[in-house]
């Protein structure tokens, strides 16, 4: 490896650039990389992280077939065959690919060219229609193409930004600290619109926590205020802009409605709507909480009809920036990943289909769209769909109605899943298996959210047999029989043509275009800067500046969009409404930033964060455990009691699968629901109902070598260093509790302490002098202790005997303060540490704790927690004082 090697973070839409080089000891650093425009040099708690990820744990290395190794001839054979069988018989619509924003754009590209251009069907869609779909459905609305006006800089020169359904702090942290910053030095101006209050609030002048769901309401008020108020841009809606009457007419509305039906005061709503109508930049950032809804389409119009009216978009500062989840998610519908478009930013239009059939010289060419992600796996359980090829993601975790989903693929004829990790949730219902390459090895493109390009280079060799996804999906089209359209043999190849497809026929007239990299050689495309679209002659500094939009008319559309209630509202049997998303620490199902020790210690299980006041309504304690259940299924959940929860509503992450817990996916709560125009899930509006969940006894169990959980009601596990640790809890006792450790913690010396009047049994077991597990049994979550200084002994070469006196009474003997539940991940500080700051070192602010501890220093994601801690500590040392 060279010093360094440029590439680009895996995880969200940022598009963060790192450098990665090798350490004294064979092992990869990460670091942001400083030229990179996106994070100049800055990275995430989860960036900094990646070296940690590298290893082989649980990584998949060779080709199976039924769960058997088998040879990549035998594999690739046996899935060109029976897709080519299927379709024969029945048809090109009895196949579907379902793909993923981790894919890189030559993936994509030839999955698409195949499915849609070859075989013949347009059911390729990809795991992005859960994260921006809706984005792109009102984009093409308002603008006749799938265009982000925005950039990134806009945050940096806007002077009121508007944050909507966006948790920017813990899921795109360093634009949010960019925002920070901006604040800071400038003195912009920050709203955030969001039914919790998270740690974007930190930095916020006003927080709307509105009904879940209102987000319409809300803006065709704001539409209806500026127009009252003399906001619009006239000469720019003469010009540029249809739809004005319509659209106002059809979104009117008063303040005092709005107030009411998005359950927020007079007060704030005429704070916001004042402050968009007196302030010319602004901008509004919108994410998942927009995106992800029965009617995100309509959120989407009504944020773009606000801009339009004003002008505001298209010029520095002033705009409307969709902010994605994944990191190839724009990749993705660049080149055609959703089953309602085709490459290059074409439609199912008779002109786009003619123009890429003559491109990829294509007889077979689908002329119409396929099934969206939701549409595909109900057409799977209905034996529509016979066979699918799923790449790079886990549908049995993600999809709403899970449970619906695992059953279709149990049902379906002929399920491959290539993947660079050997189990997930949805490879136990494979036939075959394809070991994909993972991150490091990987060679090629992504697309941030602000439409720059950036590449992915490879450090790594190819783990075991494991191959490039372009070329799996080459050597299957070349085994079907369409070896002339799949040339490739290298990811510049791909590239290549995905270029030539941009600029055929273009002229200026589609938005996505890199005919400057046309004749692009080999060794230029091994050193492309992170570039942002459009490339070439037609290139321009801001799409929409000059007021030219992609419509039939060539004028931005205003689109008359009206508030809708919930297809499935609460009712006495369900009334809360589930809300779902990210924690700070972790990435989608966790197959990644799992294998992060550091990450797996900021937030510990899955939990349900509920108001006070519902907690004691249903005889919830905080820290105990809940059964949570809609009418799509069940989870049983850890109680995080929190005043930032409003009271009908609760929250649970979406990270925990059945491969690192029981009863905690999100997916299989989650309602079905879509956007009529996006074909998006509702992932933030599910009516469930919350009980207590009475287990007879909780554990810490923590052994060194990994266990395959069976018989607890409630286990997680997540990753220390030279150990695993589970958190369990049962119903019913084992006959015999020494035999049931002996189990549980393998062969070796047996230490064990039982207080029978607590109820309390604590087991280690040692194999010369290193422990290899320990059991710590109470009858409720309050006897057990922190897990810290324990889960550090199976790190140490050997125990020595103060060590082993106090290892039963799982706490250190002597002077060892402990830190607590960890804050900064990225230095590995704890809450007690930072209390203690507070309390003995008198640290009065988050600066002075970064000072002292380093705390909050380098992605900055931990600093609202910290700030958080900092009031709590505060107000309890004064409520002490006072008594």
């Amino acid at each position: 490896m060279a010093d360094s090697i440029r590439t680009t973070c895996p995880y969200c839409g940022v598009g963060c650039g790192v450098l990665v080089s090798k350490d004294n000891a064979g092992g990869v650093v990460v670091k942001g990389d400083p030229d990179h425009p996106a994070n100049f040099g800055k990275l995430c708690s989860k960036g900094a992280a990646l070296g940690d990820t590298l290893g082989q744990d649980n990584r998949l290395l060779t080709p199976k077939i039924n769960h058997q190794v088998a040879t990549w001839e035998q594999a690739s054979d046996l899935v060109a065959a029976r897709f080519k069988e299927t379709v024969e018989r029945y048809g090109p619509d009895s196949v579907a690919f379902y793909v993923s924003g981790q894919l890189l754009s030559e993936d994509y590209y030839v999955a698409n060219k195949l499915i849609k251009g070859f075989i013949g069907t347009a059911n390729i869609d990809t795991n992005s229609r859960l994260c921006m779909s809706s984005s792109v459905a009102g984009h093409k609305r308002a603008f006749g193409s799938d265009t982000v006006p925005q950039t990134y800089e806009d945050l940096e020169t806007s002077d009121l930004v508007v944050l909507v359904g966006s948790n920017l702090a813990w899921c795109h942290p360093i634009l949010f600290q960019r925002l920070k910053a901006a604040k800071k030095k400038r003195g912009t101006k920050v709203v955030v619109i969001d039914p919790r209050k998270t740690a974007t609030c930190e930095i916020a002048d006003l927080h709307l926590a509105i009904k879940p769901g209102s987000d319409v309401l809300l803006f065709n008020g704001l539409l209806s205020y500026l127009d009252q108020n003399g906001a619009k841009d006239q000469s720019y809606v003469a010009a540029f802009v249809e739809g004005l009457e319509e659209t106002l007419h059809a979104t009117a509305v008063d303040i005092l409605s709005v107030a009411k039906g998005c359950d927020v005061s007079v007060a704030d709503v005429l704070a916001f709507y004042d402050g968009f109508l007196k302030t010319d930049r602004t901008l509004s950032v919108y994410s998942q909480g927009v995106n992800q809804s029965s009617q995100g389409t309509d959120k989407v119009n009504s944020i773009i009809n606000c801009h339009l009216f004003t002008g505001r978009i298209g010029r520095e500062g002033c705009g409307p920036l969709s902010v994605t989840g994944q990191p190839n998610a724009m990749g993705g519908r660049e080149v055609g990943g959703l089953a309602n478009m085709l490459a290059a930013h074409m439609d199912f239009t008779p002109d786009d289909i003619d123009r890429v059939s003559r491109f990829w010289q294509a007889q077979n060419i689908a002329k119409e769209p396929g099934k969206k992600a939701l549409d595909m796996f109900e057409a799977i359980h209905e034996g529509q769909i016979k066979a699918v090829w799923i790449m790079a993601t886990n549908p049995c975790v993600s999809l709403p109605d899970a449970g619906r989903v695992r059953e279709a693929l149990e049902k379906c004829d002929f399920v491959v899943v290539s993947d660079c990790v050997d189990h997930t949730d949805t490879m136990a219902y494979a036939d075959v298996v394809l070991p994909a390459a993972a991150w490091g090895e990987r060679n090629g493109t992504v697309t941030n959210t602000e439409r720059r390009i950036s590449r992915q280079r490879a450090f790594c060799d190819l783990a075991g047999e494991a191959r490039p996804d372009w070329k799996i999906i080459t050597q299957v089209a070349r085994k079907m029989g369409f070896e002339e359209a799949f040339p490739y043999e290298s990811s510049y190849d791909v590239f290549h043509e995905h270029v030539a497809l941009s600029a055929f026929e273009n002229q200026g007239r589609r938005d996505f275009d890199l005919s400057g990299w046309i004749d692009l050689s080999r060794a230029g495309f091994d050193e492309i800067e992170p570039t942002q679209w459009p490339v070439g002659t037609y290139a321009k500094d801001r799409f929409f500046g000059d007021g030219r939009f992609y419509t039939a008319s060539g004028k931005g559309n205003m689109v008359p969009v009206q508030p809708k209630s919930p297809v499935y509202p609460v009712t006495a049997d369900y009334p809360y409404v589930l809300n779902s998303g990210r924690i700070r620490d972790q990435w989608h199902t966790m197959t990644r930033t799992g294998l992060s020790p550091r990450l797996s210690t900021h937030v510990i299980e899955p939990y349900l964060e509920v108001h006070p006041e519902a907690a004691l309504c249903e005889g919830l304690l905080d820290g105990g455990l809940v059964e949570v259940t809609s009418n799509w299924g069940r989870a049983i959940l850890r109680v995080k009691i929190s005043e930032n929860m409003k009271r009908g509503e609760v929250f649970m992450p979406m990270h925990w699968s059945d491969e690192n817990s029981a009863e905690a996916v999100v997916g299989r709560l989650v309602n079905p629901v879509c956007d009529p125009y996006s074909g998006q899930p509702e992932s933030k509006h599910t009516p469930v109902c919350l009980k207590p969940f009475a287990a007879d006894w909780h554990a810490l169990l923590i052994v060194r070598e990994k266990l395959e959980p069976s018989g607890f009601a409630y286990w997680t596990r997540s990753l220390a260093n030279g150990c695993y640790i589970y958190d369990v809890a049962g119903v019913g006792d084992p006959s015999s509790w020494d035999d049931y450790a002996g189990v549980l913690l393998g062969q070796g010396e047996m230490l064990a302490m039982s207080d029978e009047r607590r109820g309390a049994r604590r087991y280690a077991v040692l194999c010369d002098d290193k422990p290899l597990g320990v059991m710590i049994m109470a009858r409720t979550p309050e006897g057990i202790p922190s897990r810290n200084w324990i889960a550090s002994l199976f790190a140490q070469e050997e125990l020595n005997a103060q060590d082993r006196l106090s290892l039963l009474s799982a706490k250190p003997a002597g002077k060892v303060a402990e830190k607590g539940a960890i804050v900064c991940s990225c230095f590995n500080v704890g809450l007690l540490e930072i209390q203690r700051a507070i309390v003995e070192e008198g640290r009065m602010s988050v600066e002075a704790i970064g000072v002292a501890l380093k705390a909050g220093t380098n992605c900055g994601s931990c600093q609202s927690e910290i700030q958080q801690i900092l009031e709590e500590t505060q107000t309890n040392d004064q409520k002490q004082k006072v008594a």
